[in-house]
């Protein structure tokens, strides 16, 4: 079910309710497909449990327009009115991008449920953004990227969702994670909408910042990575670590690797 951009399809219910393994309260959501690092068919094909995982603390850059003005920096949660349901109803974007990185382009698309306020082809922009910044993925040369736009083959897919559809697509069952968290579900990566547009009030900072850790976290596990935690106190937080968990002594951060190209690692999650 290819997304054009004038055209949406609706959301199925997935079958089997499993249990969200790796979330934390306050994050956003997913579409089912192999849960796998490789690169792999458009996820609206794909099948598989989610695997919903947290991303706190740090965001993006051009924001898309929300229904209310949380495009300014910042994104004063005091004027943002997030929907909590929609339509179950996705349009992509049309935007088409050139390859960013060294490795081959992993090619993806933006998908923004109807009614949410988002404008596709703006958040299309700043996802890019992010996956283009050097402090991002493509820092490894083992990894590329490329926004394409309708009806053309994808290997995954960035949703926007409200926070009930993401909880219908990321399986969430755990009372204290319903409608706040983010995840990756095979080859999509879920944005739950009040995080894109309130951020996460465990990090102060601008939500452009917090939107460029939900992306990086959950491409991240698209690209194979797993958890991390704090490398020491003091110490940036890696991007793949559960930030809004907590901390445990280190400095919220977005991104994987820091201005001089160095990897934020941390000790691997048992």
């Amino acid at each position: 079910m290819a997304a054009v951009a004038a055209t949406a399809y609706a959301v199925v219910p997935l079958d089997d309710a499993s249990s969200v393994a790796d979330s934390a309260a306050s994050s956003p959501s997913g579409t089912p497909g192999a849960a796998s690092g490789a690169p792999g068919p458009d996820p609206a094909a794909a099948a598989a449990s989610p695997s919903a995982s947290d991303s706190a603390s740090a965001g993006s850059s051009a924001p898309g327009k929300p229904a209310e003005d949380a495009s300014k920096p910042g994104g004063d949660p005091a004027v943002v009115k997030t929907p909590q349901s929609g339509s179950g109803t996705f349009a992509g974007s049309s935007h088409s991008g050139q390859p960013q990185g060294k490795g081959p382009a992993r090619k993806w698309r933006i998908e923004v449920e109807e009614g949410s306020g988002v404008d596709a082809n703006a958040a299309a922009q700043s996802v890019e953004k992010i996956l283009g910044d050097p402090r991002g993925w493509i820092k490894d040369p083992a990894y590329g990227f490329q926004l394409v736009g309708a009806g053309q083959p994808v290997d995954f897919t960035v949703k926007i969702a409200t926070p009930t559809t993401t909880d219908r697509l990321c399986e969430v069952v755990t009372p204290e994670l319903i409608g706040e968290t983010n995840c990756r579900a095979g080859h999509t990566v879920v944005v739950n909408l009040k995080r894109w547009l309130e951020g996460s009030p465990q990090f102060k900072g601008a939500v452009e910042e917090y939107r460029a850790l939900i992306v990086n976290h959950e491409v991240g596990h698209e690209l194979g990575h797993d958890h991390e935690t704090c490398p020491g106190p003091g110490k940036p937080a890696p991007a793949m670590m559960q930030q809004i968990k907590g901390l445990l002594g280190c400095k919220a951060n977005a991104w994987p690797f820091d201005a001089n190209g160095t990897y934020l690692s941390g000790p691997p999650v048992p």
